[in-house]
């Protein structure tokens, strides 16, 4: 079986930040798991936060707007907008903190997205950031702790044989 820890790395010069992750399941089925609003609201977001709102129009120039609803009632809305959908390779977006109307919120960064997706059924995320000051911004929201608890959530989702 394949090394399931999620590994990180991150560049300063372009600002980037890497993850990468195996789960033990066929890529296409962890390709839907990541496209799919009802499997998305099973497993996406940190332990104890929940996916309350999802909305995914899968196709270059649609959007996927979401909520991330925490235990202490707090949220995060977020919309990204497909640039690339090359099923079940690959993902390409730009992700956005935004309002629950989806404005983009000031002061937050925009990012770029590529996830890709193994025939060894790894996920490598790439995401780019427009300056070092937007990745140790969210680098200090915990967005590295954040991404091991649901990429663990993803893993326990693909595990339980309910797909």
């Amino acid at each position: 079986m394949a090394d399931r820890q999620m590994h990180v790395e991150s560049t300063l010069d372009p600002p980037v930040l890497i993850m990468r992750r195996a789960f033990d399941a066929p890529r296409e089925l962890v390709f839907k798991a990541w496209t799919e609003p009802e499997r998305l609201k099973r497993w996406f977001g940190p332990q104890d936060w929940d996916l309350t709102f999802c909305e995914l129009d899968l196709r270059p120039g649609g959007e996927w707007r979401y909520c991330m609803s925490g235990p202490d009632g707090a949220e995060s809305w977020g919309k990204a907008i497909y640039r690339e959908v090359s099923a079940p390779d690959r993902l390409v977006y730009t992700d956005t903190f935004t309002d629950p109307q989806g404005n983009g919120i000031d002061g937050m960064p925009t990012t770029n997205v590529s996830i890709e997706f193994a025939d060894a059924t790894e996920v490598l995320s790439r995401t780019q950031f427009a300056s070092i000051d937007d990745l140790k911004a969210v680098l200090s929201m915990g967005v590295e702790e954040g991404m091991r608890q649901t990429f663990d959530r993803l893993d326990a989702l693909l595990a339980d044989g309910d797909h």
